[in-house]
């Protein structure tokens, strides 16, 4: 890495590489263990016997108290290796939400969890609203003794391999549209929750969940009634350099597959990396991430010098940035292998269906690119 780390953080690097070898240690094992979808239980309960996964959770509940630095090494380093974790970030995502607004009951319960290796997963989008989450419909009202859910929602990323949801339904219509949402805690095998399946090109990730008089205890309100949206919005830093850390290692595995290939792929008698249109490419590519590089890691380093602070723009140019490149970076692979990276031998293909989504999930490129132009007053 072309940055500086601590030397627990460059230990954790080197552990994880290690991890992969042993584990992953060619094609073939990973696609074992990924025919069921990108997470595999086996690995990621590996991992959680390691301590790994409670990186970014305090002590108290049986995580590593670390900081944005530590959790992007371990995104990005699991990203690059191809770790089959796919569960991981929206685990990581809900559990922060716990941690910040959850009681000690959901506390102990749901981080504890997440050390031992449970998934946990987090629904926001409804057909009618994705990127407009105060648009949302899916509604929650108030009983004598809780909560009864109706609606659907849509997207829903590892919600078939998690234990619990955290849900944001709407209890009000008083205010503006942001007003009157709520975090819920559901358990997803609650009686009147249906899941289906999304087929996609990335496999089994996502989910549509339809509520049908899906009774939840008052206790499963997280945090405070009809401030959902405030709440969501102070996670903002961690969703967008999640996505960041984890497109950043893949963009790095895409760029270094790719460099190899050219180096030993030989037409006309020479290497074709060493055509110069084929080199120049290369020399761009690798411009480009170094300074994503760069920007991802200041970006960790500035959240972790001031933790409790929102940084819109800083965190969405990380997202926006690591994104758009790895997909760039996977396209160009394909096209610099030929054949051989439309076919599914070399792995160029997967790369690229991993990246070709993550442009589109967590803020789109364009509400990234929208939330830092309003940050530049326009």
């Amino acid at each position: 890495m072309p940055v500086t780390l601590t030397e627990e953080q460059t230990a954790l690097a080197t552990a994880i590489a290690e991890f992969a070898r042993r584990e992953i240690p060619d094609k073939a094992a990973r696609d074992r263990l990924t025919v069921d979808g990108p997470h595999s239980d086996v690995v990621y309960r590996k991992m959680a016997d390691l301590g790994w996964l409670g990186i970014a959770l305090p002590e108290a509940y049986g995580g590593a108290d670390g900081s944005m630095t530590d959790l992007l090494v371990f995104l990005e380093e699991t990203a690059y290796h191809q770790a089959p974790i796919g569960g991981f970030g929206t685990t990581i995502i809900t559990a922060a939400a716990i941690q910040k607004f959850g009681s000690e009951a959901q506390k102990q319960d749901l981080l504890g969890r997440v050390c031992r290796g449970d998934v946990l997963s987090i629904s926001m989008s409804e057909p009618g609203a994705g990127s407009d989450v105060g648009g949302l419909t899916c509604k929650a009202t108030k009983t004598e003794d809780g909560w009864l859910v109706d609606g659907q929602k849509t997207w829903c990323s590892n919600a078939h391999i998690a234990s619990h949801i955290l849900l944001v339904a709407r209890t009000s219509t008083e205010g503006g549209k942001h007003d009157g949402l709520t975090m819920f805690v559901v358990p997803t095998d609650a009686e009147g929750l249906e899941m289906r399946g999304i087929e996609t090109m990335g496999g089994k990730e996502v989910n549509d969940l339809y509520f049908t008089n899906c009774r939840l205890p008052a206790d499963a309100v997280v945090g405070t009634e009809g401030q959902g949206w405030r709440q969501l919005m102070a996670g903002l830093n961690l969703e967008r350099m999640i996505l960041a850390g984890l497109m950043l290692g893949l963009g790095r595995r895409a760029f270094d597959d790719t460099l190899a290939y050219v180096k030993q792929r030989e037409q006309f008698g020479r290497p074709v990396g060493t055509f110069q249109a084929m080199r120049h490419r290369i020399a761009d590519n690798a411009t480009e991430l170094a300074a994503t590089t760069l920007l991802v890691h200041d970006t960790a380093h500035t959240i972790d010098a001031n933790p409790t602070a929102l940084f819109p723009k800083e965190a969405s140019m990380a997202k926006l940035k690591a994104t758009e490149l790895a997909k760039h970076l996977s396209l160009e692979g394909m096209q610099m292998l030929g054949g051989y990276g439309y076919a599914t031998e070399y792995g160029m293909e997967r790369l690229l269906r991993q990246s070709v989504v993550s442009t589109v999930y967590g803020g789109t490129s364009e509400i990234q690119r929208d939330i830092i132009g309003k940050t530049l007053g326009l």
